[in-house]
């Protein structure tokens, strides 16, 4: 067999380095096939020594790589090959599995996001009931509002024309009663408010107090009714409360009319609730409730004329007259012992 053929059989044939070494000549080998003494390398080397036998092999000094290198290489380039034919059946499978995890994933987010779907729907249709009730409730809210509006409206126009009705027959009993009004007494308080004063010798005033103040302030007891009508014509009489401390007693003409169980101006026996102390005396005096009525009937009168006599009451001549009238009536009223039970 010839030894070019031999190499070019050998599977790593370019990358062997053995074969690179007997290729190029620096390892002789002798063929034991044949003739012994054949050497079909190198014709201009030396012969060997010994004549007929076939010569060692020599090692010389050249890089040199391990024969396992070249055993991993015929393996690697047999399992390349190997690769190469399972390949395509190995990436159908991939792709199999690839498709089947998509498809798995796609039901799976399918799933999810109808249960999503479901879930905002549901919200959606609660949401849309509350607003439904929402706007009921408004609806009926608005109606009440309106309802109200117009009962409220219609109760202020009855109040004022319930108003305008009474002011129209107040009207029409002051034209009545000025119709009947003595023009005399009249014309004598127009005199008075001309220039007002306190002064008794007032025609105005001396009819008052003969009519009115006079018989009012008239008690049993004439000394102590006396002075009781000079201090409210001075302003200067005082009433107030029993205090529930027992007081001291105060004798009047030689009769004691300190108890509360007796009054000082009448000298019955009443309950006496209040006391009365003149000027800056430090007497007290206690009245039952219809002497308190009558002094309280004076002062009010009197109050009244000072009010207009220092022009605090700005008024027209016949609301002012009209005032005065009522307080003549509440004077009269008392001295026949009509009042309030509070008194």
């Amino acid at each position: 067999m010839d030894l070019s053929e031999e190499y070019t059989r050998c599977p790593a044939r370019g990358k062997c380095p053995v074969y690179l070494a007997m290729s190029s000549g620096t390892v002789r080998y002798a063929a034991l096939e044949g003739n012994l003494g054949e050497e079909p390398w190198d014709t201009d080397s030396q012969p060997h020594p010994d004549e007929g036998h076939p010569p060692p092999l020599e090692a010389v000094p050249v890089p040199w790589k391990s024969t396992v290198s070249c055993k991993n290489h015929r393996e690697s380039s047999v399992g390349e090959e190997t690769q190469g034919e399972e390949g395509p059946a190995a990436t159908q499978l991939d792709v199999s599995r690839l498709r089947s995890s998509s498809m798995e994933i796609r039901e799976k987010g399918s799933e999810f996001l109808k249960e999503e779907l479901h879930k905002a729907q549901k919200e959606l249709k609660l949401k849309d009931e509350e607003c439904e009730r929402l706007s009921k409730v408004r609806e009926q809210l608005e109606r009440e509002l309106e309802e109200l509006t117009a009962s409220l409206f219609e109760e202020a126009h009855k109040m004022v024309r319930e108003a305008n009705m009474k002011q129209a027959a107040s009207e029409k009993q002051l034209k009545e009663a000025r119709g009947k009004v003595d023009t005399t007494l009249f014309a004598e308080f127009q005199a008075w408010r001309e220039s007002p004063t306190l002064d008794k010798t007032s025609p105005f005033l001396e009819r008052v107090y003969r009519e009115d103040v006079s018989p009012c302030l008239d008690f049993t007891m004439q000394e102590l009714s006396a002075l009781v009508r000079a201090a409210v014509e001075d302003n200067t009489l005082t009433i107030e409360p029993v205090a529930s401390q027992t007081l001291p007693t105060v004798k009047v003409a030689a009769v004691e009319y300190g108890s509360t169980n007796t009054c000082a101006l009448s000298g019955l026996s009443r309950t006496c609730r209040h006391r009365i102390r003149l000027g800056d005396s430090e007497s007290h005096y206690y009245i039952s409730p219809s002497s308190r009525a009558r002094i309280t009937a004076v002062c009010n009168f009197f109050t009244y004329i000072r009010y207009i006599q220092q022009g605090l009451v700005r008024q027209d001549a016949e609301p002012m007259f009209w005032e005065i009238t009522r307080l003549r009536k509440e004077m009269s009223l008392a001295k026949l012992g009509f009042f309030p039970q509070e008194a």
